[in-house]
């Protein structure tokens, strides 16, 4: 079945990212501390981060390795039938497969697979998970209340988005002129984007907060902690989220965001497209253009581990 066509994803929602970082245990106490995760499991150099206001067993997972990398990037399905289904026709399409349908043995369980996307990256699709207790965040309490969206960069951009299209079933929502598209499955605007890029990395990982007070209050405790803004805040206008970009410990650029937009009737929906001007950037005019030092942070490394499976 060629998911172009079909109105319907098996994709549910973005249900964590992996990341592995020379600089492990930085990291670990920036996303424990001051990023406002909670560390909810911790083996052999693998950390385990999940947010208070998410039933995800985790939405980070970091990992001690020599060289940085992005171990994998895992999406939600409804049932077994659909992991299954999906498989099939990946396997059938000559996608290469690094884990068969089976049991999973990291915290929460589950059932689900793992396969390369066409530029190497490693990606999960699972159900079954089991959920933990969340709760509703209060007003003013300033942390993560899930992960809203991951961005990656392509080589290729239309060949990326052609195989998320055409095997995920994922649906273009907007367009940042030629440079990024914006994806989605379900409601939100969208839970992955691609940007292009001079190589295959990590752009950025998205969390998002429970309202504009709360995320300009996460963004000022960062600021208070000597965490300089890479660019923001703002509000950006292709999915009308507010932004702030900060560099972790390990390197890679993270964003707390809110209010990103909804799209409710796929059947109506006209993918737009926004200029790189400072008014689209940024509809506040706060953050301005994109910064120097935001440019050559969301660019990246080149990615050490492309093809490679995750050891965890």
């Amino acid at each position: 079945m060629d998911f172009s066509t079909s109105p319907h994803s098996p994709i549910t929602h973005l249900r964590y990212v992996a990341v592995a970082v020379p600089d492990f245990e930085a990291t670990v106490e920036f996303n424990g501390g001051v990023w406002g995760l909670r560390q909810v499991a911790d083996d052999r150099n693998v950390s385990f981060f999940a947010a208070a206001g998410s039933t995800e067993q985790y939405i980070l997972r970091v990992r001690y390795a020599p060289e940085k990398r992005l171990d994998l990037i895992a999406f939600g399905a409804e049932n077994v039938a659909s992991v299954d289904a999906l498989a099939e026709r990946l396997i059938a399409a000559g996608v290469r497969i690094d884990r068969e349908p089976a049991a999973l043995e990291t915290p929460g369980g589950g059932y689900g697979f793992r396969f390369f996307d066409p530029e190497g990256r490693l990606i999960e699709v699972s159900c079954h998970v089991e959920q933990r207790a969340a709760r509703l965040l209060e007003p003013r309490e300033s942390i993560p209340r899930k992960l809203s969206h991951v961005v990656i960069n392509s080589t290729d951009i239309a060949t990326t988005k052609a195989f998320y299209e055409r095997h995920l079933g994922f649906r273009l929502s907007d367009w940042l002129e030629d440079r990024m598209c914006f994806l989605r499955t379900r409601v939100d605007h969208h839970i992955l984007a691609i940007s292009s890029g001079p190589h295959v990395a990590l752009n950025h990982i998205s969390f998002e907060m429970r309202g504009i007070d709360e995320y300009m209050r996460g963004s000022g405790r960062l600021i208070r902690h000597g965490n300089d803004p890479l660019w923001g805040p703002g509000r950006h206008g292709a999915g009308d989220n507010t932004f702030t970009y900060f560099l972790d410990p390990g390197g890679n650029v993270v964003e707390y965001t809110t209010e990103l937009e909804k799209i409710h009737d796929d059947e109506t929906w006209v993918p737009r497209r926004f200029e790189a001007t400072p008014e689209a950037a940024d509809h506040w005019g706060t953050g301005g253009l994109i910064t120097d030092a935001m440019i050559p942070a969301m660019f990246n490394e080149p990615d050490k581990g492309l093809w490679t499976p995750s050891p965890i």
